[in-house]
């Protein structure tokens, strides 16, 4: 049988470390104890969280453009893929016969007749290392988080600031002394009352104001301008209004003084809802897809309907109990018995394998990339004394290899908390399979909904009163799990 050898890595310098030669030597050896013809021998070099994956896409063409079947050997299941959508293309290629996939690690091959057993261990490996990346996606997440809360912020400073490293090798925001005294003369005249956003911006072409790229500023760049509170100390992010550590450009009663004469004057704050109700903002409607939204009647009884009139909605109202409820007998379709925790458990285990040694060469890569970096400011440095290199071009040096060295000890912190989020997330599911509806029933409203949340998405009311949802990942494989249909695409 002809195969085609997959040897995938997901940096540049990881193939440089030769980790790819390593993955080919071993896969080439296996061919031939196998009795396989090495057809290709594909190297890929790629995050594992790109939406697009071409050499992938040229793997699947040449299977498929195969007059026979074709062998598809990898070192691991991580390395040809890190999701469920690879899984869907590859089970119907191994459902036809055009496929086997050896993964050469966990001495599993698949084919037309494969088992049931042997397809859950695929299943497991795939959800298992996917949720290895979502950790690494969810600690960069908290990264951003945290930097925003201390103050620093994330992405390109508003026009009156520019970037800068300073001396430590550190990356900061400073005020732009062409531009800011402009922001402010802007801020002064807006609060006059004397001046329209149009006029605003015919003041600001004459006083020069331009921005980064050169152009004249917009009318609607001025009102992003005048309503931007970074100028006065704080910054708008997805966490909330929050303190900078950046120098002010103006005082915030300069500030909300602009705010008082865009607004009108004393406009009344929005209220927002603040009664508990469970299914807030995450059912629409499967008619108009508008927000399905709550209201109380007779002073105890909660209602959902559909309040997009312009939609051609009918106005259905149903009571939340129904809706809880169905969502909570699904429970009961993730609730594992002992047996089958014990049989998961029993994969996971053959995963821990896989997953440690791809955590392991993340951190031997970097760790290598630290060292390097320190030798070469050490050279750097002799070099500076033997008189080769000039101050100058030594701490522009320095201060670039530092900024890396920081960037690689937070990346190394990354990695470290995703191998433990990982046993971490598998034993979160494997609690909440077997007590889920327990959990669930006994629960306040906000970790009710935090629940829902974790396992349901795309909540809908359709004209009959009925829920249309959808299980996610990993919980609808549990579900298949449990009906013995072990495909989670069998149980979407």
């Amino acid at each position: 049988m002809k195969a085609i050898l997959l040897a995938r890595v997901s940096s540049k310098e990881q193939e440089d470390g030769q980790s790819i030669p390593a993955q080919e030597r071993r896969l080439l050896d296996y061919a031939r104890e196998k009795g396989l013809i090495v057809d290709q021998v594909f190297k890929i070099t790629e995050s594992s969280t790109k939406a697009s994956r071409k050499e992938f896409d040229k793997i699947i063409k040449r299977i498929r453009d195969s007059k026979e079947p074709v062998a598809l050997v990898a070192d691991t299941i991580d390395r040809v893929q890190r999701s469920f959508k690879e899984s869907v293309i590859l089970e119907d290629l191994r459902r036809e016969g055009k496929v086997e996939i050896h993964f050469y690690r966990e001495r599993l091959v698949l084919h037309s007749r494969s088992n049931s057993s042997d397809l859950l261990r695929w299943d497991m490996g795939v959800m298992f290392a996917r949720s290895y990346v979502l950790q690494l996606s969810d600690n960069i997440k908290r990264s951003k988080e945290q930097a925003a809360k201390s103050g620093a912020w994330i992405g390109q400073a508003p026009i009156g600031y520019k970037h800068m490293t300073n001396e430590k090798g550190d990356k900061t925001i400073v005020v732009d002394p062409e531009r800011a005294p402009l922001i402010q003369k802007l801020f002064n005249l807006y609060a006059t009352g004397n001046y329209s956003l149009l006029a605003l911006k015919e003041e600001a072409e004459k006083m020069g104001l331009r921005t980064k790229k050169g152009q004249k500023v917009a009318k609607s760049q001025v009102d992003d301008i005048l309503k931007n509170p970074f100028y006065c100390g704080t910054m708008e992010t997805k966490y909330g209004i929050i303190q900078h550590r950046y120098e002010s450009i103006i005082s915030p009663s300069l500030f909300y003084q602009v705010q008082n004469v865009s607004a009108g004057f004393h406009k009344k704050p929005f209220k927002a809802l603040s009664e508990p109700f469970v299914l807030r903002g995450l059912i629409t409607c499967s008619h108009c897809g508008c927000l399905i939204t709550p209201e109380i009647k007779k002073k105890r009884y909660v209602y959902y309907s559909c309040t997009n009139a312009k939609g051609n909605c009918k106005r259905i109202y149903v009571r939340e109990e129904p809706l809880v409820n169905t969502l909570s007998s699904y429970f009961d379709q993730i609730a594992l018995n002992q047996e089958q925790i014990d049989e998961v458990t029993g994969y996971l285990k053959e995963i821990h394998d896989s997953e440690s040694r791809f955590h392991k060469e993340c951190m031997d890569h970097l760790r290598r990339e630290q060292e390097k970096i320190q030798n070469r400011m050490s050279q750097m440095y002799d070099d500076k004394l033997d008189g080769l290199i000039d101050e100058t071009m030594y701490l522009d040096k320095v201060r670039t290899y530092k900024a890396r060295q920081a960037e690689i000890l937070e990346e190394m912190g990354r990695h470290h908390d995703a191998d433990e989020n990982f046993y971490v997330t598998a034993n979160l599911v494997m609690h909440l399979a077997a007590r889920s509806r327990e959990i669930f029933q006994s629960s306040e409203v906000a970790e009710k909904r935090q629940i829902l949340n974790l396992v349901f998405q795309n909540l809908k009311l359709d004209d009959k009163k009925s829920l249309i949802l959808e299980v996610k990942e990993p919980f609808s494989t549990l579900m298949g799990i449990k009906n013995g249909t072990i495909r989670p695409m069998d149980c979407r």
